[in-house]
């Protein structure tokens, strides 16, 4: 299971009903934020899921918008016990731009790990996550993330007996542990069958609509995209400052083909993006303009 939380969907300034662009995930224990932009500790309240399990923290880029949040979250972290090492990733550059910011929260009681991206593709692996980072296109470095939650095959206990497997070891091979006992070697691939289909969500922001961007969201069960402007006379400024329009975005969702697809990170002149939808449908029909606090919990499918 996978629980999402758009926390915030502004860009550039926040306004009373909506905070600057964060997203959690949370799933067995470890939650997993992206971005962390001004009110992400105020919208994590109000949430109601707490700072001190967030394992990793991703940045898509450097500007104000979507770091300027951590420092204080950060210290709200350790003020909330938080002992455990925390990983960041994001474009490089990133130590040095998380040095400069905690010239304000220079104590922590915890130690910050970092992970910098340089290569147009990179994945890492956190916990129960596999995040792969892709390079699109803004006007400064930036990476859109996809976050999966990867499943093993099914455990086939006739092969296990067949082969003699000892029944206590059945538990650690279904978790794709490699195991030596007795002088045998056990491995996954003797006891499962083939892998199924896990679960994904896609998030984007601060770009232009580039390809690589459909290919990461194809098929996931979420694809968060940023959808800055909702009027089509925003075309010059959307290219001028790399960002898309709605209709950009819902052309990704329709090449893409995720189950559902949410707008986030919307111009502060954006008052109702809503009023935009039915337009976009004709182009993807599962597209939404979501907003502060939505939330879906993700689970593997039925078999």
């Amino acid at each position: 299971m996978l629980d999402i939380c758009l926390l915030g969907t502004g860009g550039m300034q926040p306004l009373p009903y909506r905070w600057l662009t964060s997203m959690m995930a949370r799933c067995d224990g470890s939650n997993l934020l992206i971005d962390c932009g001004e009110g992400t500790q105020i919208a994590l309240k109000e949430k109601g899921w707490s700072p001190k399990p967030v394992d990793v923290i991703c940045f898509t880029h450097y500007h104000a918008d979507h770091i300027s949040g951590l420092p204080g979250f950060l210290l709200t972290m350790g003020n909330a016990e938080r002992t455990e090492p925390v990983l960041l990733v994001g474009p490089r550059g990133l130590e040095r731009v998380v040095g400069a910011l905690r010239v304000i929260a220079p104590e922590l009681p915890f130690p910050l790990l970092f992970s910098e991206l340089s290569e147009p593709r990179e994945t890492i692996k956190a916990g129960p996550y596999v995040i792969d980072g892709f390079r699109v296109n803004h006007n400064v470095p930036c990476y859109g993330y996809r976050i999966s939650i990867p499943r093993n095959g099914r455990f086939d206990v006739e092969r296990a007996r067949a082969q003699e497997i000892p029944q206590r070891l059945w538990s650690r091979l279904q978790k794709g542990e490699i195991i030596e006992f007795e002088g045998r070697r056990f491995t996954p691939d003797m006891v499962l069958g083939e892998k199924r289909r896990g679960i994904s969500v896609t998030y984007s922001t601060d770009t232009r609509p580039v390809p690589v961007i459909a290919e990461y969201a194809r098929d996931a069960d979420l694809f968060i995209c940023e959808g800055m402007y909702g009027e089509k006379d925003k075309a010059g400024k959307a290219r001028e400052r790399k960002h898309m329009l709605f209709q950009e975005a819902a052309r990704l969702g329709r090449e893409a083909k995720p189950r559902e697809m949410w707008l986030t990170h919307y111009s502060p002149s954006l008052l109702r993006p809503e009023e935009f939808l039915d337009e976009i449908r004709d182009i993807f029909p599962r597209i939404k303009a979501a907003r502060d606090g939505w939330s879906m919990e993700i689970g593997f499918d039925e078999e």
